[in-house]
């Protein structure tokens, strides 16, 4: 098409299948392509200029019988480009059994896809049907104003319709994650006990008191918390530690059991 870049991955073999994307001409695109050809994924990192985040947009097709090993090059796929500041992902994974509103499923497979999806910190953002009942594109990231409706050509395929919601750039932070575990909780009151405050806060105005009271504050918090050592996880936030991200997904894993559980129950009732 006249004014866009095509980027496309075909599907090896034989005819038919395969993904494409179209980008505006007024767009600086970089595709990244890892050389593997048995999964039809395809990642496109669009740059964005002055304060403006990257984005990275990804179109992905999943066959019905495809196989767990397949499966899991996806998802690697997935956990790399999901460092990306904005991911967008689009696509058909043919998974009918997955409840997007419990996030339960009926099968092994499933399973594995919805914890690749909260592992990687992902949202499903369709919550209609595109055809015949099935929510077949799923839209990941920082998307609004969905609307789904009409169709392309002779496609069975209803259309999908989003905005890109562009973050601002996010400088790198300064800010170190404090080390609570080894706080010198002790040494903290000791500090902020010898503080005269009543004295040194008569006659103060609101601001004037408060910033000398984060001031008092902070130097004690130096003396007794140490920073933490180790860098958290790009995409994760300082204070998700790795005990509360194994306690997250254990809770998610006992409400996905729960909600099978429940599905057996009612299919055992009827019968």
């Amino acid at each position: 098409m006249d004014g866009y870049k095509l980027f496309r991955r075909d599907r090896q073999g034989r005819r038919g299948g395969g993904v494409a994307l179209y980008v505006r001409d007024c767009f600086d695109c970089l595709e990244l392509d890892d050389g593997d050809n048995r999964v039809e994924c395809l990642w496109v990192r669009i740059r964005e200029k002055a304060n403006k985040a990257d984005i990275m947009v990804g179109v992905c097709y999943r066959p019905p019988n495809q196989d767990e090993e397949t499966d899991g090059i996806v998802y690697k796929q997935l956990g790399e480009v999901s460092q990306s500041l904005a991911l967008i992902l689009m696509g058909d994974f043919n998974l009918p059994d997955v409840c997007w509103k419990y996030s339960t499923e009926e099968r092994k497979q499933s399973r594995r896809f919805l914890e690749c999806v909260e592992d990687n910190f992902l949202t499903q953002l369709v919550s209609e049907p595109t055809r015949e009942g099935a929510q077949l594109d799923l839209l990941e990231g920082l998307v609004g104003d969905v609307m789904i409706g009409g169709r392309l050509g002779h496609s069975d395929h209803e259309m999908i319709e989003f905005s890109i919601l562009r973050e601002v750039r996010r400088g790198v932070s300064r800010t170190a994650p404090l080390d609570f575990r080894r706080a010198d909780f002790g040494l903290l009151r000791g500090l902020i006990d010898r503080v005269p405050w009543e004295a040194v806060l008569k006659g103060k105005g609101v601001q004037e008191g408060w910033t000398f009271f984060k001031k008092e504050i902070l130097k004690a918090q130096e003396q007794a918390v140490p920073i933490c050592q180790k860098m958290r996880q790009q995409g994760r936030p300082a204070w998700m530690n790795r005990e509360l991200w194994l306690e997250l997904r254990r809770k998610k894993r006992e409400f996905m059991t729960f909600g099978r559980r429940g599905r057996q129950l009612r299919r055992t009732t009827r019968m």
